[in-house]
């Protein structure tokens, strides 16, 4: 039984279909919805096109509109669940949306603060209520696996990331830092908290600034050659379904994982059957030719 928050696109919405292409059972929840309109992030897609992709994988899942803001909103869903499947064995905290007010190249006296401060309730406090509320079921349960997704690896975000702001930073930073003062709180128990991080995601949005699809992605190296290393969502996903299947995950705990370093360790590989290693990439200066870090 698992629990995908923030699922409507994105990694998040292919974790919940792998998740239950492993047959795990997953709510998947989001705020841009068929019957009540798109979120502030003003996407076309939606909560239930994640659940007509789990159906369609196969799988079994429930896909619902929730605001994980809305600690009303996350009570009524984890009782729900506690009612219906009285476990809650994985849960996965993807929330976030805020990229949209990051401001590139501005100081924070210069940020928008409204913006920020938003991105910074999208991006963290989503997380903490989502925590606050589900982690009873998950203690309950036994041997429960959490997923902190984030963006970047424990080394590259000791740095501060000038170009997108401090928000964004911070954001970033604060997801490692949950995931951190988890591991120390689960010390006691089977339960392993783990952070997760993919490489340059060819999400929804990147394909459309690109003016490609996932099966023509190759197109947009004309424009930009560093999309070279990207990777599809599936990738990660792939791992996270691989580790929350893997009875001795607990090794893991505390750390940040990669989409490439799941891959390695579990045998599986993107959907064109390559392994790019982005941030293996990026570390050694971006060399060339991108296509040996895939």
């Amino acid at each position: 039984m698992a629990l995908v928050a923030g699922a409507t696109r994105g990694c998040g919405r292919a974790i919940a279909v792998e998740l239950a292409r492993a047959g795990a059972h997953v709510y998947a929840t989001g705020r841009s919805s068929r019957d009540h309109g798109r979120s502030e992030i003003d996407r076309p897609e939606t909560i239930e096109g994640t659940g007509d992709l789990i159906a369609a994988a196969g799988g079994s899942g429930t896909a619902l509109r929730v605001d994980h803001l809305d600690v009303d909103q996350v009570e009524a869903l984890i009782d729900r669940i506690r009612t219906e499947r009285e476990r809650l064995d994985v849960l996965v905290n993807d929330i976030f949306g805020g990229d949209r007010y990051a401001e590139w190249n501005k100081p924070i006296w210069q940020h928008d603060l409204a913006g920020g401060l938003r991105m910074l309730e999208m991006g963290v406090h989503t997380h903490l209520i989502t925590l606050a509320r589900a982690m009873p079921l998950v203690l309950e349960t036994g041997a429960g696996l959490v997923v902190e997704m984030t963006d970047g690896t424990h080394e590259y975000n000791q740095n501060y990331r000038q170009l997108v702001g401090p928000y964004y930073d911070l954001v970033k930073a604060n997801v490692e830092r949950i995931m951190t003062g988890m591991t120390v709180e689960l010390a006691d128990t089977d339960t392993t908290c783990v952070a997760v991080t993919p490489g340059w995601i060819r999400s929804e949005a990147m394909l459309e600034i690109y003016r490609v699809t996932e099966p023509t992605w190759r197109d947009a190296l004309v424009a930009e050659p560093g999309f070279a290393i990207s990777e599809s969502p599936a990738f990660v996903a792939r791992g996270v379904a691989a580790l929350a299947a893997d009875p001795d995950r607990r090794r893991f705990a505390g750390q940040v994982l990669t989409s490439h370093g799941l891959a390695v360790t579990y045998g599986h590989t993107d959907v064109d059957g390559s392994r790019p290693d982005c941030w293996g990439h990026m570390a050694a200066g971006s060399p060339e030719p991108v296509d040996d870090w895939r």
